[in-house]
């Protein structure tokens, strides 16, 4: 199967919102718990936010919880990760990807596979 496609990355200033938007193909994606990761130069991948297969359930890292929302939409194979409250340090290429082992609560990168190229998200004070 493919890899997913991000979009929906820009420039946007402090307490600004943004959508992205994960277009994941192949059938198996809906079948998949979802996470979006994200990284920042010099740092490695951390983990934002996953969504359980049926977008039943979600869960976040601390530094997305309040402002972040991921979501899905299986019969368009796609998922989001609305952001608001924008800050600086939001700054990142963002990645989602397939998680195939371990739970939704898994946030080291290990867990996932088929990432996509990521978008950029830059955000300016």
């Amino acid at each position: 199967q493919g890899q997913p496609v991000e979009s929906g990355g820009g420039l946007v200033q402090a307490g600004g919102s943004l959508r992205l938007s994960c277009a994941a193909p192949g059938r198996s994606f809906s079948m998949s718990r979802m996470g979006w990761f994200r990284q920042a130069p010099g740092k490695d991948r951390e983990f934002v936010a996953a969504i359980n297969w049926i977008g039943a359930n979600t869960y976040y890292a601390d530094s997305a919880k309040g402002r972040f929302i991921v979501s899905r939409d299986n019969a368009k194979n796609t998922v989001f990760l609305q952001m608001n409250s924008l800050k600086p340090e939001d700054t990142a290429v963002y990645y989602c990807a397939a998680g195939y082992q371990g739970t939704l609560y898994s946030t080291g990168t290990s867990t996932y596979h088929n990432w996509g190229q990521g978008t950029q998200v830059t955000v300016s004070s």
